[in-house]
């Protein structure tokens, strides 16, 4: 009986570094490797729920440099954390690391380097990231979702390898129909906040949904919020007589997709990849604190590629209900977008693993 080959994957703390994560563990579970998924406490909070995955919790912590404690101490944790990653290794022989980005990734790819076991990382976002900047220089290939990406220089060019986004299959494969239809005139809205639920969502839309119902513009919201939210959105709909859907994260957000033709969501690259994927038309609000406004990044590219709308938070009082409004009177804006969408597709996204994959296993140490 062949030993399977031991693939360890390490992600960063948030839902836009877990979930790539962990759909590449299932694929590479259905292609008969033996996986392992290492995070931290933060990640491990959207890990736990997977029961089907081997999961071990490492500590880590950002480079803070802001005071001279703080950094100190970010300098002990991270090498406490390095040590811990050269015994984690040294004990699991892996054969393959992947870094999925975020600084949960960095000491186990920093140790993979001193043991000289081979490591790729992973960047689904439109500029590279503090952590896989650092581990580019001794990364075998860095993977890419856009040949658009910001920040690789030159000398580094050839490890550079485009997959596209590594979102589920099921929503690769996810058929929608072709054009947009508003059923007794009313717009169904899907309101994404990604992985962190966007507080600030729950607290502005309303209002601007309310003004749409009073202007005669029909709509349903389908809304994740925060569960301490859940009491507040269902009286302030209720009350306004719109009809509504809410819910908590989910990790299965496909089964709204056949009920929606306009999301309003943050812009992380795997959501704005698996809306495109899904053919559903979005506005994009960036997240104005993301590292690097790499967010802002993210959306200005499928807006430019005529995928989606953006808007920025700062100015979603001020023109999220005009831009409704004519989106309602005038529904062929959402088809020209659907039409945009047909041309985006992320279907050879673990065809183009494999074949790294066999490429880099098969390459001389």
């Amino acid at each position: 009986m062949t030993k399977k080959i031991k693939a360890i994957i390490a992600i960063g703390g948030t839902g836009g570094h877990v979930f790539p994560g962990y759909n590449l563990a299932i694929h590479l579970i259905q292609k008969d490797y033996n996986v392992e998924l290492v995070s931290d406490k933060r990640g491990y909070k959207y890990l736990k729920e997977f029961k089907d995955l081997n999961i071990s919790i490492l500590p880590s912590s950002p480079f803070k440099n802001n005071n001279i404690f703080k950094l100190i101490f970010s300098i002990a944790t991270i090498f406490f954390s390095i040590l811990r990653s050269l015994i984690f290794l040294i004990s699991h022989k892996p054969r393959i690391i992947f870094g999925m980005g975020g600084y949960a990734s960095f000491p186990i790819c920093i140790a993979a380097s001193i043991l000289k076991i081979k490591f790729v990382i992973y960047e689904n976002n439109l500029i590279l990231g503090k952590a896989n900047k650092f581990l580019l220089p001794f990364a075998k290939k860095i993977l890419v979702s856009y040949n658009e990406l910001e920040g690789i220089p030159k000398k580094y060019q050839n490890k550079v390898f485009k997959i596209g986004n590594i979102i589920k299959k099921e929503i690769i494969n996810y058929s929608k129909n072709n054009n947009i239809k508003i059923e007794n005139k009313t717009l169904n809205i899907f309101v994404l906040g990604g992985s962190q639920a966007a507080k600030i969502f729950a607290e502005i839309l309303p209002n601007i949904f309310k003004k749409c119902i009073d202007s005669g513009i029909s709509l349903k919201i389908f809304q994740q919020c925060l569960p301490n939210q859940n009491d507040n959105l269902k009286f302030f709909y209720e009350k306004s007589n719109i009809d509504f859907e809410i819910f908590n994260f989910s990790k299965n957000l496909a089964k709204y997709f056949s009920k929606v033709n306009l999301g309003i969501t943050r812009s992380g690259s795997s959501m704005l990849a698996e809306l495109a994927n899904a053919n559903i038309p979005f506005i994009a609000v960036p997240l104005p604190t993301s590292a690097d406004n790499h967010q802002l990044k993210n959306a200005i590219y499928y807006k430019n590629k005529n995928f989606g709308y953006m808007l920025e938070e700062k100015d979603l009082n001020e023109r999220l209900f005009n831009l409704i409004k004519d989106i309602y009177e005038n529904k062929s804006m959402l088809n020209k977008i659907v039409n945009n969408l047909k041309q985006y597709s992320d279907k050879d996204v673990y065809n183009n693993i494999d074949k790294m994959m066999k490429e880099l296993l098969n390459e001389k140490d």
